[in-house]
């Protein structure tokens, strides 16, 4: 086999993403060179091997390629870049991440890095998947196999390109037909969403309404991400009647009709894994003899130095920010404070910053969103089941990242060793799915929609219905005798929705309370434009405080919606193929 004319093996899947990416250069006696155990075309071109083949375009998801910042729940690129958090920890450990959250990122820094290639490798197999299932004749493989393996395919392709965009705006376009010396000679100039549009639409029209197996993409996976890029394109008027469709059709892989749970912490369990809120998610177990099968992308992600008294132990990063925090202040009927005052003297949530653990704390009493409870652990407050927040006990260093613990992708208690595995340096291993895309997410996208169709009161149905959820007191952080954790106060929009930049001012406020954490604001804020404006003021209000680590720290506008394209694949490729972005 000529190894510089495609990509044929399966121990060739691991270097895909090189050979499509990088110059090679073939000499006579690397050609000549027999490959050991090699497992051919043929060999992979049956149904079995196929659906291997499939299985590592999916693993790919889990990010544990390029552990810490790769995956796709974008925790850095996602929410501390979009203030939900900062990195936390200390300002020695994992420092590549200090210039990132002031927006300071260099081209030769991992953290883009580890992005760019995990999605590459993504779609490398995902291309050499489309490649054989073409090229078979095996009469294992039949027509159906083919066409679904093919959608799968070309629905991760799609979501890998999406990522890639997202994060880097202009990057080359290489899928299956293409030769690994005609790959790498293709040039970031061209706008690729077209391409991830094709890719979702097919997979959309191929895939079955519902899958075998947990995980898998199926037909309304593939028409919420395909409206989810038209959303990104601001094609409202496009993706509206395909949210729609989802909304009030859609269902999950083993066939239950999209809905959202009951109670907001049970979205994040993992004995809930692949509810009815879940549309898509990367999936993850714990004690299967290897932790690579675990959650890695939060594993840094735990309150520091718990002892037995909390989770994990390690490592104190991505600590909610005061903004954040604040944000979850509501007025006397129950909502958040849109007019920006939240941040004000008067409404700021109580915190214990710069109070050490031995001295006394009193919880804020004020009205507040129970949702910050589930998402942010803070002093006084019961840490799932686990002991009350002890705060500065649990905090590496409270000067540099503040008072606030992650709580979201953190395991209880009653879970720790069934559904975590502790055989490693750290307990934080876990088998809680990492969401893609859940269904509270699609209901406020839709609402995005509804309000540029001009009908404000359909979406203020959207907003209610995820804040509904979150009003049902039964979910409610308690303590140990039953009583609410905090003054927990959550209305409803009563009053109809009659100015447009009201209703979009209260829509993209819920997505920030709703999806704190998981990896969204910084896109949301980006796609609205008004990345600059926003962030800029965080920076000014968070650095009041935490001096050390945004300080000085600004976003510039036209310059900083996106990474620089690593230099490493600049380099390689040539700067007169793979352009720089603007300003980097």
């Amino acid at each position: 086999m000529n190894k510089c004319s495609g990509i044929t093996t399966i121990i060739s899947i691991s270097l895909a993403a090189a050979l499509i990416l990088f110059p090679i250069s073939c000499k006579e006696d690397f050609l000549h060179i027999i490959p050991k155990g090699e497992l051919s075309d043929e060999l992979l071109s049956n149904k079995k091997g196929l659906e291997v083949l499939l299985i590592g375009c999916y693993s790919i998801l889990t990010g544990r390629d390029q552990l810490f910042y790769s995956g796709f729940g974008n925790w850095v690129h996602g929410s501390i870049l979009g203030g939900d958090a900062n990195k936390g920890s200390d300002a020695g450990d994992q420092s590549l991440l200090s210039p990132v959250q002031r927006f300071q990122t260099l081209p030769n820094n991992d953290v883009p890095a580890q992005k760019w290639r995990i999605c590459f490798e993504g779609i490398a197999r995902c291309n050499t998947l489309l490649r054989l299932v073409s090229a078979t004749s095996d009469p294992s493989v039949t027509a159906t196999d083919k066409t679904r393996l093919s959608a799968e395919a070309r629905f991760l392709r799609g979501f890998y390109y999406l990522e890639l965009k997202k994060v880097f705006g202009m990057v080359p376009y290489i899928d299956e037909t293409l030769t690994a010396e005609q790959a790498v000679a293709i040039p970031n100039n061209v706008d690729i969403y077209p391409k991830i549009e094709a890719d979702f639409q097919a997979a959309a029209d191929n895939l079955p309404e519902t899958q075998s197996d947990a995980g898998r993409a199926n037909k309304w996976a593939a028409k919420s991400f395909l409206a989810k890029t038209l959303l990104y394109q601001n094609k409202h008027a496009e993706a509206l009647p395909i949210f729609t469709d989802v909304i009030n059709n859609g269902k999950t892989t083993n066939g239950l009709k999209y809905s959202l749970v009951p109670k907001y912490a049970d979205f994040f369990k993992a004995e809930n894994d692949n509810n009815a809120e879940s549309v898509f998610a990367a999936q993850t177990a714990a004690n299967t003899g290897s932790t690579g099968n675990a959650n890695g992308e939060n594993v840094l992600n735990f309150p520091y130095n718990t002892g037995s008294d909390g989770p994990a132990g390690c490592c104190g990063f991505f600590q909610p920010s005061f903004d954040l925090v604040n944000s979850f202040r509501t007025d006397a009927n129950g909502l958040p404070l849109l007019d920006g005052s939240y941040n004000s003297p008067a409404n700021e949530v109580k915190n214990d910053w710069g109070i050490t653990s031995a001295q006394p704390f009193t919880p804020d009493s004020a009205p507040l969103d129970p949702r910050l409870d589930h998402s942010v652990g803070r002093r006084g407050i019961p840490y799932l089941d686990w002991i009350d927040h002890p705060g500065e006990n649990w905090i590496r260093d409270q000067q540099y990242g503040g008072p606030y613990s992650p709580k979201k992708f953190v395991f209880y208690k009653a879970t720790m060793n069934t559904f975590t595995d502790g055989s490693s340096w750290t307990r934080g291993w876990t088998a809680i799915n990492q969401p893609l895309l859940r269904f509270a997410d699609v209901l406020l996208l839709a609402a995005e929609c509804e309000i540029e169709a001009g009908s404000l009161d359909k979406a203020r149905e959207y907003v209610n219905r995820v804040r509904a959820r979150a009003a049902n007191p039964d979910s409610w952080v308690k303590r140990s005798d039953g009583s609410n954790a905090a003054n927990y106060v959550i209305g409803l929009y009563n009053a109809p929705w009659t100015d447009k930049t009201a209703a979009t001012d209260a829509v993209r406020f819920e997505r920030k309370l709703e999806l704190s954490g998981e990896g969204h604001r910084f896109f949301d804020l980006v796609r609205w434009g008004i990345a600059s404006s926003v962030l800029n003021d965080y920076f000014q209000f968070e650095s009041a405080r935490l001096t050390t680590a945004f300080g000085g720290a600004f976003f510039t506008q036209n310059q900083d919606e996106y990474y620089p394209i690593p230099q490493l694949q600049i380099d390689l490729q040539g700067a007169d193929i793979l352009k720089q972005n603007p300003g980097h």
